[in-house]
């Protein structure tokens, strides 16, 4: 399958597809848009309130991604690899059906390569989700 700017997921023979991501993507286009780790934080906001949970962390995350994308002249189809970075994989997993809802409010159907990883700390003291992107725009 091929997305609006020649996107084609890459599925090695014999591989099942993979569930929310693909493991690489060939794109072609004319213009690369690299896009800083987002955090779990409105933009009026200094700080991440105490207690945001994970799922409402990583909507907010996710919508600022493609704001900042959207201010650059792309659109969600554009993303080609998306880095997500959490404080704690289990609170994630738990966390999957708000995650996966917002998924699909901002990405839709579209699943570019990534990767998550868990890491100790983010700039914020109260984030658990930093993502950041790349996009490949016509």
């Amino acid at each position: 399958m091929t997305s609006d700017i020649g996107y084609t997921p890459i599925l090695p023979e014999g591989w099942q597809r993979p569930r929310g991501f693909s493991h690489a993507v060939v794109a072609n286009g004319t213009k690369s848009v690299r896009i800083a780790g987002q955090i779990g934080r409105a933009p009026d906001q200094a700080h991440i309130p105490a207690g945001t949970d994970a799922g409402t962390q990583w909507r907010l995350a996710l919508t600022n991604l493609v704001t900042v994308l959207g201010a650059a002249g792309g659109k969600p189809t554009h993303l080609v690899a998306l880095r997500a970075y959490v404080t704690n994989i289990a609170e994630f997993n738990e966390a999957g059906p708000a995650i996966g809802a917002a998924w699909g409010k901002t990405l839709g159907k579209h699943f570019p390569a990534m990767t998550l990883v868990q890491v100790s700390a983010l700039i914020d003291p109260n984030a658990k989700v930093e993502i950041e992107g790349e996009a490949i725009l016509p």
